[in-house]
């Protein structure tokens, strides 16, 4: 499971807490082309809180997404929109995801 940024100083409790007002963990995502090589990645896990906007995280990774996401073919294209989509409409919310897994550890 990738490391989970944003949540440093904060106990279980002030998570669950933040978690019934609305938080969520969210990832986003980006592509990197070179020709015929594209693969698409996805960030760490980001602890939002309620209220809170994505865009102060999602910035970077549409930035490599712009710089280097075109460039392979056919896919490039095609996966650098995608990846604009899932950032620009606040990324892939996993939170359900993150709470299976620590709730089995």
């Amino acid at each position: 499971m990738p490391s989970i940024k944003n949540i440093e100083g904060l106990t279980t409790d002030q998570v669950n807490q933040e978690l019934a007002k609305g938080a969520k963990f969210i990832m986003f995502s980006y592509t990197i082309s070179i020709i015929i090589l594209t693969t698409r990645k996805r960030s760490d896990i980001y602890f939002i809180r309620a209220g809170e906007s994505t865009a102060s995280y999602s910035w970077k990774y549409s930035m490599i997404n712009f710089l280097f996401g075109w460039w392979g073919f056919p896919f490039g294209p095609i996966f650098t929109i995608g990846a604009f989509y899932t950032n620009f409409t606040g990324g892939k919310d996993v939170t359900q995801d993150v709470l299976n897994h620590v709730n089995f550890q």
